[in-house]
């Protein structure tokens, strides 16, 4: 959707303040609606019809394709009613719950307790399950519900009548896209263009600026694995990008070089995984990327015995926006010496954040003694094992995703990644998350505790910061 579109939906999310029931029932025009009121019933009851209960799921599919075919030729105002209709008009029978909560209550403790919460379960189950069952039956269908979620994700916020459906969806998604169903597959030069271009496309992480980049990073002392869907063919839904090395990288420069010597396979020791990107915005909150590390462990420990360590090269992507709401009282919380040190460094007699934000603009002019960098250091090791989010899981994304993968953060490397990004993002600094595969379930145990498993050489930098 166009970013003239979406506004134009936005404005019309604000002023629609009428229910889908409200307008259903109505006779008169549209009052700034998309759909008029007999346009409106015409789509439910197509809809309804795509869901009928009596009919094959053959034939509902085949309702579902003719919607399908309209909604791709509808305005985005259209297709917000259409979401509205699915999400309002399809729910469970509160008058069926409640019957079946009862007979359940009922029931506890008796031979009839297993059948009451069978028919207590049947119950909460809704005609939009069905609704959306539909859809998947045609060739296209699970295409056109991926897409219709990543279309409806952004108005979730703003327009609340959709949550239904959107939770309808995930939930629907979870299960289809269930590891189970996937195929882990490898992704070389050898891969078909079109693949390639879909690499190119999706990389989320560092940006792949050419053919000749992409060729770099699919060469043969690389490695790179997406996860498959039979019902998304030829499409990724999520791939990780693997160097294999004989040391823990610290910068991602030499893994970008294009001109870089290849690595001796024989002799690596290390994979790192450098990019892991998901590619289907409509699956969000389905995860499958602890399983796609998983696999790749095994597929390369089969392929390459010799492999000792599992580490990732990582960005920090929250950090300089954590540092900048934090700083003044990071700088409160620093021994008077240290504080006094910095001042002298950036020529200060007071210390405020304005002075250290400035200071670390060019952050590359930094040597190793730079009391500054050391600050940054310090603060980067306290943001990645010591900030939560007020439902209890770290602060960071990236930290999120592989401390609850079981991973422990390793090592923070100065200047990793001297890209604009990624000194937008955290100055430069970029951490090693590292896979212990004996310790995995430890430190899963840790986390849980709230407390986040880290090397020694990241908790003397935390210390060093208190």
């Amino acid at each position: 959707m166009n970013d003239e579109a979406s506004q134009g939906l936005e404005a019309s999310l604000s002023r629609q303040l009428r229910t889908t029931r409200e307008r259903l029932g109505a006779m008169l025009g549209r009052q700034g609606e998309a759909l008029s009121p007999w346009v409106l019933r015409r789509t439910l009851r197509e809809l309804r019809n795509v869901a009928d209960p009596t009919v094959s799921d053959v034939e509902g599919g085949r309702r579902a394709a003719g919607v399908a075919g309209w909604y791709a030729q509808a305005t985005p105002e259209q297709r917000r009613d259409c979401w509205l209709l699915m999400s309002e008009q399809f729910p469970p029978d509160p008058s069926a719950i409640q019957a079946a909560h009862e007979a359940y209550e009922a029931a506890r403790g008796t031979d009839e307790e297993a059948r009451a919460e069978v028919r207590l379960r049947k119950a909460f189950a809704s005609p939009r399950t069905r609704l959306l069952q539909r859809f998947a039956a045609f060739p296209e269908g699970v295409r056109f519900l991926v897409d219709l979620r990543a279309e409806l994700l952004p108005h979730l916020k703003q327009e609340k009548r959709l949550l239904a459906l959107d939770a309808e969806l995930e939930d629907l998604f979870s299960n289809w896209f269930d590891v189970g169903f996937l195929e882990l597959r490898r992704i070389s030069w050898d891969s078909p263009a079109s693949l390639i271009e879909k690499l190119i496309k999706y990389e989320a992480v560092h940006d792949v600026r050419s053919w000749l980049d992409a060729k770099n990073r699919l060469d043969d002392d690389r490695r790179c694995y997406g996860f498959f869907h039979p019902r998304l063919p030829g499409e990724p839904l999520i791939f990780v990008e693997v160097a294999l090395l004989r040391d823990l990288a610290g910068s991602i420069t030499p893994l970008l070089d294009e001109n870089a010597a290849a690595v001796d396979l024989d002799k690596a020791t290390t994979a790192i995984f450098y990019s892991i990107s998901n590619t289907q915005t409509g699956l969000k909150g389905v995860s499958f990327g602890d399983s796609l590390i998983k696999r790749v462990v095994e597929t390369l420990r089969a392929e390459f015995p010799q492999l000792k360590v599992f580490a990732t090269l990582s960005p920090i992507p929250g950090l300089r926006g954590w540092l900048g709401k934090n700083t003044d009282a990071l700088l409160q919380a620093m021994p008077a010496r240290t504080r006094q040190a910095l001042a002298r460094e950036l020529e200060q007699t007071e210390l405020q954040p304005a002075h250290i934000a400035a200071a670390l603009e060019n952050p590359a002019e930094l040597d190793e003694k730079s009391v500054l960098r050391h600050w940054l250091l310090d603060a980067a090791a306290r943001y990645l094992g010591n900030e939560w989010t007020p439902d209890g899981r770290p602060l960071d994304a990236v930290a999120r995703f592989h401390l609850g993968n079981g991973a422990r953060v390793e090592r923070l490397n100065w200047m990793a990644d001297p890209s604009a990004k990624g000194l937008k993002q955290s100055h430069g600094l970029m951490v090693n998350y590292l896979y212990d595969l004996k310790r995995l379930d430890r430190h899963r145990a840790l986390l849980a505790q709230r407390k986040v498993p880290v090397s020694s050489a990241i908790e003397s930098l935390r210390a060093s910061g208190r």
